[in-house]
């Protein structure tokens, strides 16, 4: 790597005010990160993006961004680019009169700055920068011949391939684009960018480029994920791939003397990689496979680096429904970058938008996939937002006499884009402060940047922007410092056990590989559960037989139930390999690397852990209704022309969004469950896990103690939990657990159960069962209590009243639409938001499967703690019930 570009967009001189000067003590931030370029032998770029609002042919403009260059190289910056990506390709009116077209303004400026500054290194980035946005083609384009004509020779040309992210770059687009542009271009590669979608980081190895490129080529730029740690594979890869001259992955029939001995890597049936890297690659060939296994080499020791955690926690995450491709809200984020031949790159903050031209060959293939989230984007978690060298809140401007405030808590930044980014997170056009001021001259209203932060002509998408919140009394918005519950900042103490291995890294890296690939224990996971979940009428069938064993002794043993079983299990390890990772990953000495890559894991590992979930209840054999297939649910990886869009590379990848952890979502049967999947990461990293499972008869205790833990903050305990421990319990959850515990779920922690979530398929049925199985028994367990004549009865006396005076009367339009009845609860102590989520996701799945499409829970009026409950786990309030003290909460899926 020798070059490094620096252009962050939440360095807002950098676009937005491009025209303001640095500050004191802003020019010392980046005169010494121009200075530790220079002492590693790296050639620092400084970019400017004026194409925002600039007046081309306007003499003060370009005096203006000649200042402002100038400025820079006196901090001894010897290296320049000028981006004029993601703008509006459109000239003023003054600019008409003067240029013949908008590649003759911008060739005029570009070339202009050029030799003002004594012709030093220099790149441009064309407002036409891949195939896709070429009009009406690479070939004929009058913009990017214009540029090869006129620019001047010494200057590069950034290019990003095919498309924004470009699944293959081959020789010959290449060669087409370097015929037109005159010169070889510059590739700035965003393969590892992920900006655009906050449910994924790539940590997958550089690939699809042949070493064959390297000759036709000025440079590559790689713009890498957000994550400063995450870069490790990209970079690494990219270096390794620079230095090889053969392509370990060509078809031997293209040279055979070369890679005769080369296999390719295959996907088998289930999923899995069927061959490794080939022994027989030489030190020049380049194979992605081998290059990953070296950067996981190198990379592990990063893990045990002891190094302490600045900044946020995390990333804003704009965390949207992940089944459906709607329109992304990327976060406001600072990014670096690195390259190899020639350079590499920074991005952040916009709002692209997937356009219905983009949309239309998906559509072909997936013409039922729709949003029921689309008109309800979720907005960010709070986040700090840099927006300066020097301030988090302000730009400082050297001719103003006040600053320019930028974000503070509560206010809503609205922002669009024109089209899907090529740093994949633009600042869209008009929304410069100098834009702005021209529209109040024109008559417009003045509007603060803080409030136009990127807007631009269209529907806008609201999104709020608020300051870190500190996480207890250790820690601020600018050093995040982990903390014990007595205050102390000691790290997890750690243990052999708990090292990460090569193991551990290469699943990370599988589950997050690269836009348009799953790597290979990836691709494992989604061909195991969809087998599981599609066979399971072979456990359905192999137990209805087990219980009656007359007809059929041998059914469990059948070899098609046996492999049900095997597979199964396999699951089961790939789940415990994943929680071995994410504990071994929370007790790492990196704690800035784990803060960077905990959500995505935590997260994946959330998901994994669910699907295992469920795959336990399907072994259970419990569920008497298991519809025959499996047909519910949006497009998944198995749908048809699914999986070949998305590896195709033809879509651009905020196309197919959340990645793995969507792919393995999409596969339960929760239609309407994209809402459950939307969870914040704790704030602290926590090497808790828990586990949900099927309910077991010994269980039944556990769940009675948590019922009525649960319960006691709303009764008055004197007598109604010391006299009957069990008296609320037998209420709440003894009928469920009794007469329906093949829909019963628990969950628990390492220490024992901490929740429950329990139903019923059949609500009218249930009442029924009610009625006749378990409040005779109960009637007898607890005598009707007298009233006595002006006193009230106690809260246990109420309780044994509601078992002799109960009715299950439920309004009829429940029941139509609601058929199955719930309930949930959770202990004080688990305090990870996604619990509960969970759970509720795993039960609303066992009863889908079995044909329900809505649930109901029958919530004391006056209850308003379990109504926000529900609430926040998607459930709305139906009607009133037909006792004045019952409302209905529920929710259809």
């Amino acid at each position: 790597m020798d070059s490094y570009l620096y252009a962050p967009k939440d360095d807002y001189k950098h676009r937005a005010y491009w025209r303001e000067l640095y500050t004191v003590e802003e020019a010392e931030h980046l005169t010494g990160l121009i200075s530790s370029a220079r002492d590693h032998g790296i050639t620092f770029y400084y970019a400017l993006s004026p194409g925002l609002d600039i007046t081309y042919s306007s003499a003060k403009e370009v005096a203006a961004l000649k200042r402002k260059l100038e400025q820079v190289s006196q901090f001894g910056c010897a290296a320049f680019a000028l981006l004029f990506d993601d703008i509006e390709p459109e000239m003023c009116e003054a600019d008409k009169e003067v240029f013949q077209s908008f590649a003759h303004a911008q060739v005029s400026v570009s070339n202009e700055v050029f030799q003002h500054l004594g012709q030093p290194r220099f790149m441009l980035c064309p407002t036409q920068y891949c195939a896709a946005r070429a009009t009406p083609n690479v070939q004929n384009s009058e913009y990017l011949n214009t540029l090869g004509s006129k620019l001047a020779p010494e200057i590069d040309i950034m290019w990003t391939g095919p498309k924004v992210i470009s699944r293959l770059l081959t020789v010959e687009s290449i060669e087409e684009i370097t015929d037109v542009l005159r010169r070889p271009p510059v590739i700035w590669d965003n393969l590892h960018a992920n900006d655009y979608d906050q449910k994924r980081v790539f940590l997958g190895p550089y690939s699809g480029r042949s070493p064959d490129l390297i000759p036709k080529l000025r440079g590559v730029l790689t713009n890498p994920n957000c994550e400063y740690g995450a870069n490790f594979v990209a970079i690494h890869t990219l270096a390794q791939w620079s230095r090889c001259n053969v392509d370990g992955k060509r078809d031997p029939s293209i040279n055979d003397s070369v890679s005769a001995d080369i296999k390719l890597e295959t996907e088998t049936e289930d999923g899995g990689i069927g061959e490794d890297v080939p022994s027989t690659l030489s030190p020049n060939m380049y194979h992605p496979r081998r290059a990953l296994r070296n950067a996981i080499n190198e990379w592990l020791e990063e893990f045990s680096r002891p190094k302490a955690v600045w900044g946020p926690i995390a990333k804003p995450q704009q965390l949207v429904a992940a089944a459906v491709p709607v329109p992304i809200i990327p976060s406001v984020n600072t990014c670096m970058s690195v390259t190899t031949t020639t350079t590499t790159s920074c991005s952040s903050g916009s709002i692209p938008v997937v356009n219905s031209n983009q949309l239309q060959a998906l559509a072909e293939v997936c013409s039922s996939v729709t949003s029921n989230n689309t008109d309800s984007l979720i907005q960010p978690s709070p986040g700090a937002v840099m927006n300066s060298l020097v301030s988090e809140t302000k730009v400082i401007c050297n001719d103003s006499t006040k600053s320019s405030p930028l974000v503070s808590s509560g206010i809503t930044t609205t922002s669009t884009s024109t089209g899907e980014p090529m740093d994949c997170n633009p600042t869209p056009p008009h929304s410069s402060p100098t834009h702005t001021a021209k529209s109040s001259l024109e008559g417009g209203e003045d509007i603060s940047m803080a409030e136009t932060g990127s807007s631009t002509t269209g529907t806008g998408t609201s999104m709020q922007v608020e300051p870190v919140q500190p996480t207890n009394n250790c820690s601020s918005s600018t050093m995040i410092v982990e903390c014990t519950n007595d205050g102390s900042t000691s790290l997890p103490e750690r243990t052999g056990k708990d090292q990460l291995t090569h193991e551990d890294l290469a699943l990370l890296c599988d589950l997050f590989y690269l836009p348009f690939e799953h790597g290979g224990q990836g691709l494992q996971l989604l061909h195991e559960f969809n087998w599981l979940k599609s066979n399971a009428h072979l456990v359905t069938h192999a137990n209805c037989l087990k219980k009656n064993a007359a007809e059929d002794k041998e059914a469990p043993n059948k070899p098609e139930v046996v492999e049900w079983m095997e597979r199964a299990v396999r699951l089961e390890d790939m789940s415990c390999a994943l929680n071995n990772l994410f504990r071994r990953l929370t007790f790492c000495a990196n704690r800035e690397l784990l803060y960077d890559l905990y959500p995505y894991v935590w997260d994946m590992r959330g998901v994994v852990s669910l699907l295992n979930s469920y795959v336990k209840w399907l072994a259970s054999g419990q569920f008497p209704h298991m519809m025959a297939t499996f047909t519910l649910g949006s497009y998944t990886w198995f749908s048809k022309g699914w999986k070949e869009t998305f590896m195709s590379g033809e879509q651009e990848p905020w196309v197919f969004r959340g990645g793995l952890t969507a792919d393995l979502q999409r596969l339960l049967p929760v239609d309407s469950g994209n809402d459950l999947f939307i969870y914040k990461p704790p704030d602290v990293p926590s090497s808790k896990i828990y586990t949900i499972r099927p309910y077991l008869a010994a269980d039944e205790s556990h769940v009675y103690d948590i019922c009525r833990r649960t319960c006691m903050d709303g009764m008055d305990g004197t007598d109604c939990f010391r006299d009957d421990p069990d008296l609320v319990g037998n209420k709440l959850v003894g009928g469920f657990l009794s007469l329906t515990p093949e829909f019963c779920f628990v969950v628990e922690d390492d220490i024992g159960l901490v929740g429950y979530a329990l139903a019923a398929l059949d609500a009218k049925q249930f009442h029924k069962k009610l009625e006749i199985a378990w409040l005779p028994e109960m009637c007898r367990k607890y005598p009707q209590p007298e009233k006595r004549t002006g006193e009230t009865l106690s809260s246990a006396e109420e309780l044994k009243m509601w078992f002799h005076t109960y009715k299950g009367e439920v309004p009829e339009s429940i029941h139509n639409q609601h058929p199955s009845i719930m309930c949930c609860s959770l202990l004080t102590s688990v305090f990870d938001q996604s619990v509960a989520k969970r759970l509720v996701t795993c039960l609303l799945a066992a009863l889908r499967a079995n044909g329900s499409f809505g649930v109901y829970v029958p919530v004391n009026s006056k209850d308003r703690y379990m109504i926000e409950f529900y609430g926040k786990l998607g459930f709305l309030e139906l009607c009133p019930g037909i006792s004045p003290d019952t409302v209905y909460v529920g929710r259809a899926f």
